[in-house]
This record gives C-alpha cells, structure tokens and sequence, in this order.
C-alpha cells in the first residue's frame, strides 16, 4: 500500500477547515494523515483530523516552540496555512521548519510584507496599472484625513477607510451622509458600517494617536474571490468563485465563473508580487481589494481539488506545466453553500457525529 502523505494545518477551528481536511483525505489518489493545530482546544477540525494539539495563539509566548514540537514529533511532509493570523510567523519560522523534513506551503517574507499591507499592496500595483486598485490616499492625521475627505468628493461621494493591515471587515466602515443616527438605529442592524465624518472626527478628536488608515472609494460591481495556486512567481491555476452571500464574515455561498479577466489580472498581479501555492485575491468589479495568502474556500469537485494539488506541487509529485493543465478543466458552474454542522464528544474527548 502507498504510504500516506502526512499534511499539518493550522486553525483547525477555521469554517473552511472541516471541509478541506474531508477533501484532503477523500483525494482519490493517495492516503491522507492530517495533523491539525489550534488555539482552541475544542476546534471543530481537530476532532476529524488523525492528530490533534491545541497550541498558543499566533505570536503568543511559547508559540513558535509549540508548532516546532508539533513538527518534530509528527515529521509531516506539508505544512498547510489556513489561518490568516499564522502566516507571517510561520514564514519567518519556514528555513526552520524545512529543516525538520518539513516542506512549507507559503509565500516568503518579502512577498507577505507587500500582501499583507494595503498601503504597499496598493502602492505597488498602481505603479504596474492605476486601475488595477480602487483610488486611494494615506492620511497621516486627522486634520490630513478630513482634507483628503473633502478634496475625494464627500459628501457628494461615498468613501470608506480600513486598516493598512487588518483581518475581515476589522476597522472598515463607509463614511456616509445618506443614514442619520436614528435611521441607523430603527432600521440598520447593530453591524451597520456606514458612519458620518463628524462620528469619524468625534472619535479620533481628542485620541493621542491616529490609525494607519487607507481612505479609499467605494467600490461596486460583482464581488469575486480569484482562488490561485501560484509558483516562482507565476499563477498557474486560478478559479474565479462568485461571493454571492456571507454569513458570520465568511462566504456562504457562492459558484465558479468564467472571468477570464479576472484570470489575467491576477496573473499580472502574481508576477509582480511572487505570493506561492494557495491564496485568494479579492475583487470587486475589476478592482482589487486584498489578497489572503493562505488556503482558504474553494469549491471541490472529485478530480478538482486545488489544495491538492498544492501538496503535490510542494512534493514534486505533479509538475508546473501540469498544474497549468488544470486551467482548461475549471468546473464552471460548480456552485457551493455552506452550512452549520455539530460535533458531539464526551469528557474524556471520544467523539460521534
């Protein structure tokens, strides 16, 4: 019998997780062990995994040290990342982890360092082609931010800012005019991101210190995640999946489609920031709006499993012109929605569907 490939991923609780350890072992090709760690010691994906550690949160003390143990005692042949917030220690932990046998799907430093920061994202793509990224400034203070609020058009025009780095929707709002505070109150759930300026500078009149915020316009057309498995630099495989609903942050239903400008876009985009394996460009319109540089939702389909396919890339067990193959097969129209699911375990952790 085939030995089986040994694979460790992080955020084990993560929504994707479940499926994409389901996925993983039902391959079709290999036998799959999965070795999952996460900070919380009930994470859903830990129980359907082969091997499970809790470990500290990304950053924390004794972090480091902990996925390090992992490896060592469970020598897995591919590190996954699915959690956003473990990318940047796991890369600077990669020479380290590769030394144990370990071979890590992820982007280097300096490619993460642009991805993972707005500001340089966009900085960078605008030098390739203006209208590759929503128009954009950098306030440095308030007095700057309400300036440049007025010099892009509010309030004739609706802007929004969000962190230079940030996760989900953290620190982004819409500053409009459109809702006043009773409007919002009735009629707007408590998530609500619309805010006016005078609420923007009510908040930061009197703080000691100013955000690194991106100002930017608001952005409208189809939303569309550019799902891609990049190598040195190039996108060999992009699958483009329609964000048609969310749900707790996340998407919850969605379809592959056919955009073969959103394809040659991302190419553009990966050939100037040389991200690798599996991540998610964001568009909205033709505009890009972030990038993941981790695995994330994708849409399986038996012979279609790009995670897979990273794993094998990593191992030199598929080539790059045959990853590139893949791009003919997309399953357009393959559509997924996700949905809540439980776990049941007894104290001493046995569990049961």
């Amino acid at each position: 019998m085939t030995a089986p490939i040994s694979v460790l991923i992080t955020a084990a609780g993560a929504p994707q997780s479940p499926t994409l350890i389901r996925h993983l072992k039902e391959n079709g090709e290999r036998p799959v062990r999965i070795v999952a760690v996460d900070m919380d010691s009930e994470a859903a994906g830990g129980f359907l995994a082969d091997a499970f550690y809790p470990i500290p949160p990304a950053g924390a003390t004794g972090y480091a040290d902990a996925v390090l143990e992992v490896v060592r005692g469970e020598k897995p042949d591919v590190f996954l990342n699915v959690s956003e917030t473990d990318v940047p220690h796991i890369a600077r932990l990669r020479d380290r982890i590769e030394e144990l046998g370990t071979r890590v799907c992820g982007s280097d430093s300096a490619a993460l360092e642009i991805a993972t920061n707005k500001l340089a994202l966009y900085g960078r793509l605008q030098a390739v082609a203006a209208d590759l990224v929503p128009e954009f400034r950098a306030p440095a203070d308030l007095d700057q931010f309400v300036d440049m609020v007025r010099a892009m058009g509010y309030p004739e025009r609706e802007l929004c800012f969000k962190p230079h780095r940030g996760k989900g929707t953290r620190g982004f709002r819409i500053l409009s005019e459109r809702f006043d505070r009773r409007d919002l109150l009735l009629n707007h759930k408590p998530v609500s991101r619309y805010m006016t300026l005078d609420e923007f500078v009510s908040i930061f009149r009197d703080s000691p210190t100013f955000p690194s915020l991106l100002l930017m316009e608001v952005v409208t057309g189809e939303e569309c995640d550019a799902m891609t498995l990049a190598y040195r630099g190039e996108a060999l495989l992009t699958t483009v999946k329609a964000r048609e609903s969310h749900r707790w942050g996340v998407i919850d239903r969605g379809e592959l489609i056919d955009r073969p400008a959103l394809v040659a876009r991302t190419r553009t985009i990966i050939r100037e920031i040389p991200l690798a394996y599996n991540l998610s460009l964001q568009y909205i319109g033709d505009k890009l709006i972030e990038i993941n540089p981790r695995t994330s939702t994708f849409i399986y389909e038996g012979d279609f499993n790009e995670p897979w396919l990273a794993i094998k890339l990593a191992l030199g067990l598929i080539s790059a012109d045959e990853v590139r193959a893949f791009q003919d097969r997309v399953p357009i129209g393959r559509r997924m929605v996700r949905y809540m699911d439980q776990i049941f375990f007894a104290p001493d952790g046995r569990w049961w569907h």
